[in-house]
């Protein structure tokens, strides 16, 4: 329950703040086109707080804050006094309406700019991507890949750490062969292939490195556990974050792999755990929960352990000065933005699933586990989030910012406004593309639940 007060919590902050940035971006350019501004609202439906300011425009923070608009004088649907005709949002020379309806989207990758500007200025702690033993008969594997390798480049694309290595992994997707550069364990650079021409990615089960069979390096993992998630079979037995594990089954602990692998081959069977708390030991039977795995039947109980410290040289402080923070920012808003491209062309080729989709609760997980993070961890969110909402409404969609773009382009082109009856059947056709692409989003939240 507190972990869902939290990402709820937590979502309405980052969408309130990513919602007030895009509309602030149409507030601002419609005042500055003389265009009249009769309310601004963050959120939708019954007010929680209204201002009318000194300026005519009634501010206002409504109760469901999945959006918000700004509400501008505009012919086609008010009474226009004679006066007040300059000031009609349609009645302005096209190139002002092109400048407001596109001052939305921008506002939001400017701000993620700022957002990233602000956290490389900060500083992100983050860990080199050094790799681990490959998964068998994988494409990491077939490809000689040592442990203790440190990834230095994708695609000729610099990387320092593992956040980088995924998106530019990301942005691979579709290509016959990857280019890693890697640095071994002997201090050499060697530069390798993977053959991806058969490479798939399901989000349902694997991740995007678990895919390729890339394992990145952690310290040794120890007996006390860190984490306890209280939905799962460990937790609903009695054990608890901090206990000791003295044994499993019939046999005392030895290491997280074979406790792991012992849990996945008990899947929905008893099975017995020893722990120690504060010098007391406990005995309990958990069951644990199968879930089907690469269709395989695994058990899982709930659990993380704690691990050792991170070795010195395998640590990264990705921070920098007031300029290169913002040359850091600008590329990786840039990256963001090509890669968010990308992935919308790979829905349309296959090459993605459309089971990537994520919705509001996978948003809201997001911003939650982000700020428990930390500021840091939290603006990164919402600048990957502020960049997603500006491109998704640049797309040709009618409903969005981009389909009444679309159509004063071909105004400025043609010199006469699309028909009204024209725009009205767009209108149509893109809500009824947009709630479908909601419904999968949604659809997949609650079955990654």
């Amino acid at each position: 329950m507190l972990a869902f007060v939290w990402n709820l919590g937590a979502f309405i902050v980052a969408l309130g703040i990513l919602v007030t940035v895009h509309e602030f971006g149409h507030f601002w350019v419609a005042r500055r086109c003389g265009v009249k501004v009769e309310r601004f609202s963050i959120g939708f439906g019954k007010a929680i707080w209204r201002r009318t300011g000194a300026d005519g425009t009634e501010y206002v923070v409504a109760m469901i804050p999945l959006g918000g608009y700004v509400k501008m004088l505009d012919g086609r649907v008010d009474d226009l006094a004679p006066e007040m005709a300059s000031q009609a949002f349609d009645r302005k020379p096209v190139w002002q309406r092109i400048a407001v309806v596109s001052a939305g989207p921008l506002a939001n990758f400017a701000f993620a700019l700022v957002a990233l500007y602000a956290m490389y200025l900060v500083g992100v702690p983050a860990v080199r991507p050094v790799l681990d033993n490959p998964a068998p008969q994988s494409i990491a594997e077939q490809a000689g890949l040592e442990p203790k390798s440190l990834i230095t480049s994708v695609a000729g694309q610099e990387v320092l750490d593992w956040e980088a290595v995924n998106l530019a992994l990301l942005g691979q997707l579709g290509q016959e062969r990857i280019a890693l550069t890697v640095e071994t364990p002997g201090g050499g650079l060697r530069d390798v292939s993977l053959n991806t021409a058969s490479w798939k990615v399901n989000p349902e089960t694997q991740s995007i490195l678990a895919s390729l069979g890339l394992v990145p390096w952690s310290p040794k993992a120890t007996d006390t556990l860190a984490f306890v998630d209280e939905s799962g079979a460990a937790y609903a037995a009695g054990v608890r974050q901090g206990d000791r594990l003295i044994a499993l089954g019939d046999q005392p602990y030895q290491d997280w792999d074979e406790l792991v692998a012992m849990v996945q081959a008990h899947a929905d069977k008893p099975l017995a755990i020893e722990v120690e708390r504060e010098g007391e030991r406990f005995s309990y039977t958990m069951v644990p929960k199968g879930e089907l795995e690469n269709g395989q039947l695994v058990g899982k109980i709930g659990v993380a352990p704690g691990r050792e410290d991170w070795p010195e040289a395998y640590r990264i402080d990705l921070k920098y000065g007031a300029f290169d923070a913002l040359v850091k920012g600008a590329e990786r808003t840039w990256e963001l933005t090509a890669l968010t491209l990308k992935m919308i062309g790979n829905l349309f080729t296959g090459e993605v699933s459309v089971k990537s989709l994520s919705g509001p609760i996978s948003i809201a997980q997001g911003a939650g586990a982000t700020a428990g993070f930390g500021l840091v961890y939290f603006l990164g969110f919402l600048a990957l989030i502020s960049v997603n909402l500006g491109i998704i409404n640049l797309l040709p969609l009618p409903v969005l910012d981009g389909g009444h773009l679309l159509y004063y382009f071909i105004e400025l082109l043609t010199g006469r406004p699309v028909p009204e009856r024209v725009q009205e059947i767009g209108f149509r056709i893109g809500s009824a593309l947009l709630l479908l692409l909601m419904s999968i989003a949604i659809v997949n939240d609650v079955a990654r639940l």
